[in-house]
């Protein structure tokens, strides 16, 4: 049966103030041990990966590693850059850390009916929800974004300031993708809260009902979060270090620490939105009713974040990063048009069956507009004129300093030989060079 909207949200608004803060700290505690596996987990993976030994000094295995890069960064000189701006200046990471706890606030962790007990009161496993949760996580999620921008134009310095305007781009064409994959889960579940969109992935999580959101979210959430092979704000190969170029010490580890924060909480939102949330798997849920009661659903929204880390730490270990002009094309001309037609195909499918048509007639009136236009296409593109090459112009002299400045030679130029000093080497040093044989008697 499918939930009525917004059923369980009576649930929430009704914990006493010691249970509001005790889940406050526990989602914060969650985010920071999660932050410090998932650092020691990277660097662990991305050695497996290239055929070297990773992290292997600190506590047994190296699993201590990521304490020791906090103690480090903490220990280490606090710099403030005489030309910055300093109130935004310091105010930037912490604009860029704070939304990333908050976001986390309405991620379920359980169903939402009061199924377990702390310290004898029957709680709800979520800190929080409303019917427009999902906003909220947008909300959060933009705010954040600001963080680097802020901190880019506040050092006073050309690579952060560089790095700060690539991010106000990229938070832009990648917002806009992700936030039309939420529309079309909006239509699917007839909710914007994150525990009734958990509750309408009975039996069908909406990875599978709506895989092209999910494609989309995947690739939007990973240029969302900074990460590689979207990592365009840093890019150290060009921009030294990106809009953390003047950060050190505490200030530099709060950079850090939102992009791993970022990285969990958009992990729980696609395991929420896309993957039945704290639903257990397929095979599990069929042979064990109790899988998705009691304490059990904490251990598999946990491991479907992992995994989605794990899809993290992977793609910075395969993929060399993205020239921004590539960067760009895909979010604007691949991502929007495809979600905006999707969004539409999508509609489509849920007007019609809020209607009564039937399955075949759901695929008759959709599919077949569709598939005449992808026939279209693929005609216009069969029938295509090939363009006519163009006449090689005739070659002619070349002055590369046309005008005062280098200039490159037009199609058919060449460049001039460059002129060569004779060598100055000995003829026997010349001959030894060239593989002449100078022994006695030759």
């Amino acid at each position: 049966m499918t939930p009525q909207p917004y059923e369980t949200l009576h649930f929430f608004g009704q914990d006493p103030w010691w249970m509001v803060l005790l889940k406050a700290v526990f989602c914060f505690g969650f985010l920071v041990l999660t932050v410090l596996i998932a650092i020691v987990w990277e660097r662990k993976v991305v050695a497996w990966m290239q055929l070297r030994i990773g992290p292997n000094r600190h506590g047994p295995w190296g699993m201590l590693q990521s304490l020791a890069d906090g103690v480090k960064l903490a220990l280490k000189e606090d710099l403030v850059v005489k030309g910055a701006d300093k109130v935004v200046y310091i105010l930037a990471p912490i604009v860029c850390a704070v939304p990333a706890f908050m976001a986390f606030a309405v991620i379920p962790f359980g169903p939402a009916g009061n199924e377990v007990s702390i310290f004898g009161t029957r709680t709800a496993m979520q800190l929080t929800d409303f019917p427009v949760a999902l906003l909220y996580i947008l909300a959060t999620a933009s705010i954040g974004i600001y963080g680097i921008v802020l901190a880019g134009w506040s050092s006073g310095s050309t690579y952060p300031l560089l790095g700060g305007l690539r991010s106000a781009a990229q938070m832009v064409s990648y917002e806009i993708a992700m936030g039309l994959s939420f529309a079309a889960v909006f239509i699917y579940s007839g909710s914007m809260s994150t525990s009734e969109i958990v509750a309408h992935q009975q039996p069908t999580w909406f990875a599978a009902l709506l895989p092209v959101s999910f494609i989309v979210y995947i690739i939007a959430m990973v240029g969302e979060t900074n990460r590689a092979p979207f990592d365009l704000p840093e890019a150290e190969g060009e921009l030294v270090g990106g809009f953390n170029t003047e950060y050190s010490s505490l200030k530099f580890a709060m950079f850090m620490l939102a992009e791993y924060v970022n990285m969990v909480t958009v992990s729980a939102v696609a395991s929420t939105l896309f993957l039945g949330g704290w639903r257990a798997p397929w095979p599990v849920s069929t042979f064990w009713e109790g899988a998705n009661h009691g304490w059990w659903p904490m251990l598999w929204i946990t491991l479907k974040i992992q995994l989605l880390l794990f899809f993290f730490i992977w793609l910075r270990g395969t993929l060399p990063r993205f020239r921004y002009d590539q960067f760009m094309k895909l979010g604007w001309k691949v991502l929007i048009p495809v979600s905006l037609v999707w969004l539409v195909l999508i509609a489509s499918v849920r007007a019609l069956r809020n209607e009564g048509y039937g399955f075949g007639e759901v695929v008759l009136y959709v599919g077949a507009p569709v598939g005449a236009i992808l026939l279209l296409a693929l005609l216009r593109d069969f029938l295509k004129k090939e363009p006519e090459p163009e006449p090689i112009l005739p070659k002619g002299e070349f002055d590369p300093m046309a005008g005062g400045y280098p200039v490159p030679p037009l199609p058919g130029q060449e460049l001039p030989p460059v002129p060569r000093r004779r060598s100055r080497a000995p003829k026997q040093l010349q001959d030894a060079l060239n593989g002449a044989d100078h022994t006695e008697g030759s």
